[in-house]
């Protein structure tokens, strides 16, 4: 088994991050058993498809990379990289540039959402980056890739160009990576309104827990979520049309490692002036360490620059045969 998977480096990730996407990859890489690989990475080179500034890119990467760190992936058990450092995912990438059909890119939602109505001025990076997604999964031949839904017709192109590239050729080069979809990974929302996912680029800083927040600030953020007055039930059914109410619950469950049913259950009868405070203690014991972590870290950088230096090499030596052997197989490795 080997999992593969990235994340733009946007900086200041939240609550919604952690409990979505991280906490779902420190437990892949404890699951990894002899033999097999957990890569993350941090995807510097998707980050150009839209307009950047330099030197914030160079500082959400740093920082993002000692968020993961923080929260517990080991660079000693996961293979942890910024994908700029690693040729060989520009390099597959122009290669199976050659095997993407237009046809197939067209189809991309994310792109038609992306670009919106100004598909003539958008970069021809955010057009094609698909295909980098596929060259960044097929590069480590991987088996598993974690996915939500917003990304599940990217890992299809993927297994399409993997399908397509293999009969070209000839050659049984690339496996078809499978989706991985952890039933753990809940989908948080803003606390400001349960029908938005929780993200940075909300302009209320009240919408989302960031993981730098102070154990203060994450109580008083807590206490002014957006609730309701009705008491809890004794099943997590009975929140459907309570959206903000059954965002809580969620949170509470993913942070305590038990299902929203067993929330209910210890919770019944009781109001929301009972539950934020408990909700609050458990934020507070849970993400403390993570930012206390994250703050000795991006005290010293260079340390953090240092471990995506070695990951880079051990990503490097996985990388370089699959590419050669696609150069290979493309008739350009003379």
């Amino acid at each position: 088994m080997r999992v593969v998977s990235g994340i733009q480096p946007t900086g200041n990730l939240h609550l919604g991050n952690y409990l979505g996407a991280i906490k779902q990859w420190v437990a892949m890489q404890d699951a990894m058993g002899p033999g097999e690989d957990s890569l993350f990475f941090l995807a510097d080179l998707h980050a150009l498809t839209v307009a950047i500034d330099p030197k914030e890119l160079n500082s959400n990467t740093i920082e993002m990379a000692a968020t993961l760190l923080a929260a517990g992936i080991d660079p000693d058990r996961a293979i942890l990289f910024n994908q700029a450092r690693v040729r060989e995912h520009s390099e597959l990438a122009w290669i199976l540039g050659g095997t993407a059909r237009t046809g197939w890119l067209n189809r991309m939602t994310q792109w038609k959402d992306k670009a919106g109505k100004n598909r003539e001025g958008a970069s021809v990076g955010l057009y094609t980056y698909p295909v980098l997604q596929a060259a960044d999964v097929l590069l480590y031949k991987a088996t598993h890739v974690p996915v939500g839904d917003d990304q599940k017709q990217h890992l299809e192109l993927a297994r399409d160009i993997a399908t397509k590239f293999n009969q070209d050729f000839g050659v049984e080069l690339f496996p078809l990576p499978d989706p991985l979809i952890s039933a753990a990974a809940p989908r948080i929302m803003s606390l400001r309104d349960g029908s938005a996912k929780m993200s940075k680029s909300d302009p209320s800083d009240g919408s989302r827990i960031n993981l730098i927040d102070s154990d203060d600030t994450i109580v008083q953020k807590l206490k002014k979520a957006k609730s309701d007055g009705d008491l809890l039930p004794d099943s997590f059914g009975g929140l459907a049309d309570r959206p903000e109410a059954k965002n809580l619950v969620t949170i509470y469950a993913a942070l305590s490692d038990i299902s929203p049913d067993a929330v209910m259950t210890e919770f019944a009868g009781k109001g929301f002036g009972a539950f934020k405070p408990a909700l609050a203690d458990l934020a507070v014991a849970k993400l403390g360490p993570i930012r206390d972590r994250l703050t000795r870290l991006l005290e010293d950088r260079g340390a953090v620059t240092e471990a995506l230096s070695k990951g880079a090499a051990r990503a490097t030596a996985l990388a370089a045969p699959t590419l050669a052997e696609a150069q290979r197989a493309v008739g350009l490795n003379v």
